[in-house]
Parts: C-alpha cells; sequence; structure tokens
C-alpha cells in the first residue's frame, strides 16, 4: 500500500511540474528560437507522414501572419488536419482509453485545466484583435476569420500540450511541442509554414486577465498590440486619459464598459464623493451607496470598515461591489461571501 501511495505523490508531483513548465511557456515572452522552431516545424511534417515544407516563413506576429497567408502563392492546401487535429485526437483517444472517463477528468484537472482559462481567454482576445485589425470593412472578415482557423497555436496550445504529453521532444506530437517551446502562432501548408514571433509584453493581473494602466498589455515585436484594464479590452488611446478623469467625463461616456473601466480606475468612493451621491441604506454592516448611469444597470456598492486595526491604528476603509438588486448593506455584504442575508451573523467583521 505504501509504495502505491508514494507512486501516485510521484505522479502527481510530475503532473504539477510539467504543467508548471508549460505555463512558463504559455506566457513566454522576447524573440522565438528561431532554428529551434524551424526544426520543430519539419518534425511535426515528418512525424505526419508529410514532405517537409520547402519554405518556412516568418512574421511579426499573428496579425502579420495571417496578412502573409492571404497573400501567399503555390503554398498549397492547409495541412493543420495532418499536423495537428490528427494527431491531438490520436494521444487524446489513447489516454481517455488507458485512463477511462474518470480517470481522463482527473488527469485534464491536474493538468490542461489549470492553463486553460488564462491562455484560452488570451487566445481569443489575440484573434479577436487579429480579426479587428485586419478587416477594413465586415466583407474583409470571413477571409481573415478563415486564415485564423488554419493557425497552430504555439505556444498557446500549453494546455493541452500539457496534457497530452509530447515536452520530451518525442511521440506524435514532439514536433508541435518543439515549436510551442520556442515560437509563438504558425500556419502549415504543404509547402510553406508560416511562423510568428512570440509577444515582446505580456502583462495580467493576479487573475490571469491582461491589464495594464499604462500602455499594452500585450506587444508583438511588428507593433500588433492589444489594450486592456483588468481583462476589459479598450481603445488604444483610452488608458491616456485616465488621469484627467472627472464625474462629468465618465457619466458622458457612452460606452457602458468604458465607462465601468473609469469608475474602477477613478475610484468609487472617490465619484461618490466628488458626485454628490447619497447612500440608500445603513445598516451596522456597512453603508449601501447606488450609483445611477444613464443607458446601463445601476452600479451598487457597500462601503465597509475593517475592525482590524492597521499598523498605525487607523481603520481601512472597503468597497465591495455588489448586483444591482441589492437592497441592504446587509445582503450586499452576505452576497460577497455567497450566504443568505440572515445567515451573515459575523462574530468578528475583518
Amino acid at each position: 500500500m505504501t509504495t502505491v501511495t508514494n507512486t501516485r505523490t510521484s505522479e502527481t508531483a510530475d503532473l504539477t511540474g510539467e504543467t508548471e513548465r508549460w505555463r512558463r511557456i504559455a506566457a513566454r515572452t522576447g524573440p522565438a528560437d528561431r532554428p529551434a522552431a524551424e526544426a520543430g516545424v519539419r518534425l511535426a511534417y515528418r512525424t505526419a507522414g508529410l514532405a517537409e515544407p520547402e519554405r518556412i516563413v516568418w512574421a511579426g506576429s499573428p496579425r502579420a501572419a495571417v496578412a502573409a497567408v492571404r497573400t501567399l502563392r503555390g503554398a498549397g492546401r492547409s495541412v493543420r488536419r495532418e499536423v495537428r487535429t490528427l494527431p491531438w485526437a490520436a494521444e487524446r483517444q489513447r489516454l481517455h482509453g488507458r485512463l477511462g472517463p474518470v480517470g481522463w477528468a482527473e488527469h485534464w484537472a491536474r493538468t490542461g485545466a489549470p492553463l486553460w482559462d488564462t491562455t484560452g481567454l488570451l487566445v481569443e482576445r489575440v484573434r479577436t484583435g487579429v480579426v479587428e485589425e485586419s478587416s477594413p470593412s465586415p466583407a474583409d472578415e470571413p477571409a481573415v476569420r478563415l486564415a485564423l482557423l488554419d493557425a497552430v497555436l504555439g505556444q498557446h496550445d500549453a494546455p493541452w500540450l500539457a496534457a497530452l504529453g509530447g515536452g520530451d521532444g518525442t511521440g506524435p506530437l514532439g514536433g508541435l511541442a518543439a515549436v510551442a517551446r520556442a515560437a509563438g502562432w504558425w500556419w502549415p501548408y504543404e509547402r510553406v509554414a508560416v511562423v510568428a514571433e512570440r509577444p515582446v509584453e505580456l502583462h495580467r493581473d493576479e487573475a490571469g486577465r491582461l491589464d495594464r494602466s499604462d500602455g499594452p498589455a500585450l506587444l508583438f515585436p511588428d507593433g500588433f498590440a492589444l489594450y486592456a484594464w483588468k481583462g476589459m479590452p479598450v481603445p488604444a488611446g483610452f488608458l491616456a486619459g485616465l488621469d484627467a478623469l472627472t464625474p462629468e467625463r465618465i457619466r458622458a461616456e457612452g460606452n457602458a464598459e468604458l465607462r465601468r473601466v473609469m469608475l474602477e480606475h477613478y475610484g468609487y468612493d472617490r465619484y461618490l464623493a466628488e458626485s454628490g451621491a447619497r447612500p440608500v441604506h445603513r445598516d451596522p454592516t456597512g453603508v449601501l451607496w447606488r450609483i445611477d448611469l444613464e443607458g446601463d444597470e445601476p452600479v451598487l456598492t457597500v462601503e465597509v470598515v475593517n475592525s482590524t486595526p492597521e499598523p498605525d491604528g487607523t481603520h481601512r476603509t472597503y468597497w465591495l461591489r455588489v448586483p444591482p438588486s441589492t437592497r441592504t448593506a446587509r445582503e450586499g455584504v452576505a452576497w460577497t461571501f455567497g450566504l443568505h442575508p440572515d445567515a451573515y451573523e459575523p462574530e468578528v467583521q475583518t
């Protein structure tokens, strides 16, 4: 029994270590290792039973890669199915057959799942950014989206590579893993492969969302960039005006999502004080404030004071965002704990 327990502990530790390695790969920035990436591309073709590509074309970002793909001549058909889809499906089926449905679910929970939320969200943001910047008119969007369907995600395939293996450079996914460790997205065609550089900057908050207040949250070497505040996409010039915000400017913003970003940056407490807001409810748990915004649902926050003093003896005030349907301060604070108001009876508020 002891041997089995130790073996399982060792396997779990190995899986955790592999997941962390792929987490670092997914977030890696800086110039691609082009020789290693190109060797990985050729290996992926050979593993799929294909002739190696005659040319490998480099691009400064996924946006530039899509532009290159759309102008390629003589590249042949996409071989993404042979290079990525089929070996991917075969490895997943093999693992599923060996582990069973429950075992596979547990395996995915320990390997790919921890990476999926942040990496999957990043992939969708990149795709959206490429479509927006590569489509001068709505008529251009279908061609851009079709080009994106041919992409292998390189470093952003980390969740699946962590789950399916191939990290040691061998097996049916060895070539794909080699490219992922060395470069960004890439496009395999019969005679030509297009490979994109990795980003040079990546800024995220503690939740893994794109987040930066003074520049692009994601930046590629050719200038393709995504701007975001706590995961919320914002226009490139939007962040520059945040330090000059006023309550009037916030109220005048017609985009409800951008207005929420403004409020978070400005501070609910400051906005409430400077806009002459009045509390809608007060009880021993705190004070419920309401901010009515034209064309948007109201913003409700509960002002609570930490009963535990700071080192200097002061008591810190917190502002908790609560649902628009909240009627009392107690209800709002209880909601933040996932409790019904009647069940929220703290002995000591902290």
